[in-house]
């Protein structure tokens, strides 16, 4: 049975979790204070939080929180991202943030999505998505092409005959 101390902060993770769209798991073995400062920061800046937790109470939080445990990626030094915003932002972040001279250290494991665990490449597919905005105006592009499209149907025969008639108007100024 875990202590009152242990216990509040499986309760603050499970909070964490249910209010979090996706949960993923990096190490941060090899990052010294300052790199670990601005991967947090980067992190907060995109609508995240990083905790670090030991292994064990983050599966129990999991675990009560109904969302499944990952079992295959949280081995080691592990630091739980938790993603309250634009999932993607966040995954984009970690994978900047990652890619950047010096911070090698810093390793994508994988991460849990809804009821999903997601494997590191699916992380990194993740992170190559364009932002929530511009992916709302390509839908939105989309719906409106075979509306654009009927619309430009329908005003043919009216264009044609306003063309027409301009036409004749034009015969008979030049006859007259």
């Amino acid at each position: 049975m875990p202590t009152e101390a242990k216990r509040k902060e499986i309760d603050a993770l499970v909070e964490n979790s249910n209010a979090s769209g996706a949960i993923y798991v990096v190490e941060y073995r090899g990052l010294s204070v300052s790199k670990s400062t601005a991967v947090r920061k980067a992190v907060r800046a995109s609508g995240g939080e990083m905790k670090v937790t030991k292994n064990t109470l983050m599966r129990i939080a999991l675990r009560e929180s109904g969302k499944p445990t990952a079992d295959g990626i949280d081995k080691g030094p592990n630091a739980y991202v938790f993603a309250y915003g634009d999932v993607a932002a966040t995954a984009k972040a970690l994978k900047d943030f990652a890619k950047e001279k010096g911070n090698e250290a810093l390793i994508i494991k994988g991460g849990i999505m809804g009821s999903n665990v997601l494997s590191k490449d699916q992380v990194m597919a993740l992170a190559d998505l364009p932002p929530r905005d511009v992916l709302l105006a390509q839908l939105l592009g989309v719906m409106n092409g075979p509306i654009r499209g009927f619309v430009t149907v329908l005003s043919g025969p009216a264009r044609g005959l306003v063309t027409a008639l301009s036409r004749i108007k034009e015969q008979k100024e030049k006859a007259a």
